[in-house]
């Protein structure tokens, strides 16, 4: 989305528009660990017909690399996928899910590289398993201190958030988009403790379920690849009903629910 919307205002001034050139490369670490990624699944096919995936070649912040899931056949039903940066400690990001509002699914969220790695994508259709990815230049996400103050972290923990942007997106009739963003360290268990330098134990957001009304948009089952305070932008039908219903859990049991209104800033 972010990166479609540059693309547009880049055109609009007469400016060159560079296309991403970060393909996945051969990678040993995928190797080892797709056996058990996919869990016995057949070798997922080339998804580039089925959907794109948008990830900057040299991040900024490897502690918030943007990963960008765009569906280019409309007609197929995703329904599920799970993200894989090969080279961090724990390579499955996450896992999802998506309701039937979410398709063509069209979403964004923020992840942790602690090296240079394949970030891939692999979606569960019901014809098959398909797979796409990019290669990202980034070190140390997973070991990136925390930004805010431990304490200052814990107090605001589970504080919600809910954007939307149907004023400024193009979207087609029916369509609406909006970001969820949670307030929480999600620490990774490799980071230290800046004054102490002790390591500061994993404690992050490992469930996720967002609706509108009774309706179910998309699950998450993460882990320590996620960023700290997650954030979520994504594309769904609006089925009228007047909010977002976020719940979240994380790995010391701890619940966060909140209902938040469609009409939030944007």
């Amino acid at each position: 989305m972010k990166a479609l919307h540059l693309a547009a205002i880049l055109a609009s001034l007469g400016l060159p528009v560079q296309a991403q050139d970060n393909p996945m490369t051969e990678s040993e670490s995928w190797e080892m660990i797709s056996e058990a990624v996919l869990d016995g699944t057949t070798a997922p096919a080339n998804g580039a017909a089925l959907f794109e995936v948008e990830a900057p070649y040299r991040a900024h912040e490897a502690a918030t690399v943007p990963i960008e899931i765009r569906q280019v056949d409309d007609a197929a039903v995703i329904e599920r996928a799970t993200i894989v940066i090969d080279e961090n400690p724990a390579p499955v990001a996450a896992e999802m899910t998506f309701g039937a509002a979410m398709l063509p699914l069209d979403m964004e969220l923020r992840v942790r590289v602690n090296q240079y790695s394949n970030v891939r994508v692999i979606a569960e259709t019901a014809d098959g398993v398909y797979m796409n990815g990019r290669f990202v230049k980034a070190s140390g996400g997973c070991s990136a201190p925390a930004t805010r103050d431990p304490e200052l972290a814990l107090a605001a923990m589970g504080r919600m958030q809910l954007r939307s942007f149907d004023a400024t997106a193009d979207l087609p009739e029916g369509r609406s988009e909006a970001q969820v963003m949670i307030r929480h360290p999600n620490y990774s268990g490799l980071q230290r403790d800046q004054i102490t330098h002790l390591f500061i134990p994993a404690h992050f957001i490992d469930e996720l379920t967002v609706w509108q009304g009774d309706e179910m948009l998309f699950t998450m089952t993460g882990g320590i690849s996620i960023s700290e305070n997650p954030a979520f932008r994504f594309r769904y039908d609006d089925n009228g009903s007047p909010d977002l219903r976020i719940r979240a859990k994380d790995t010391e049991g701890n619940v966060f629910e909140q209902s938040l209104p469609k009409s939030a800033g944007s």
